[in-house]
């Protein structure tokens, strides 16, 4: 598995929420972000979108868990307010520790037994903001996602 720090800056974003178990729903909300964003023009080989589970199933109950699609806009994007379903947030910015990994549930499964070991083993820990699913360019393509989890030192 294949890890490093990468610092991210703070970003505008739009996202859909969806609330409820984690799981297939997440894949709608984003479906629904990703139709918004092309019928917009927004979905490019630039593009960054996230997935942000803002809940730990195992301290909130499957009916209470919110995950966020999101897409990086611009400052300066006026967003149309015909769309009731979206909302905007600030993602907020600074060090994370990013694992590249193929987008299926073993991949995924397999780099979160490997993450918290190698933060511990290299002097961090998790910072107090949501973790990150991030979806970029090519990647994106590929079916590939980059866990993103925020991080600070000892």
């Amino acid at each position: 598995m294949e890890f490093h720090i990468e610092n991210l800056t703070t970003s505008r974003i739009a996202y859909v929420r969806q609330i409820g178990p984690y799981g297939p729903a997440n894949s709608h909300a984003m479906e629904t972000l990703k139709n918004w964003a092309r019928s917009q023009g927004l979905l490019t080989s630039s593009t960054i979108l996230f997935g942000i589970p803002q809940d730990n199933p195992e301290t909130t109950l499957p009916s209470q868990c919110r995950y966020d699609a999101c897409i990086v806009i611009s400052e300066d994007y006026c967003l149309d307010e015909s769309t009731p379903q979206l909302e905007e947030a600030e993602l907020p910015g600074g060090q994370y520790l990013v694992c590249k990994v193929k987008h299926t549930a073993e991949d995924v499964q397999q780099a979160w037994t490997e993450i918290f070991p190698y933060l511990q083993s290299n002097g961090c820990t998790m910072d107090n903001k949501p973790i990150l699913e991030r979806y970029a360019g090519d990647l994106l393509l590929l079916d590939f996602c980059e866990i993103c989890v925020p991080v600070k030192p000892l």
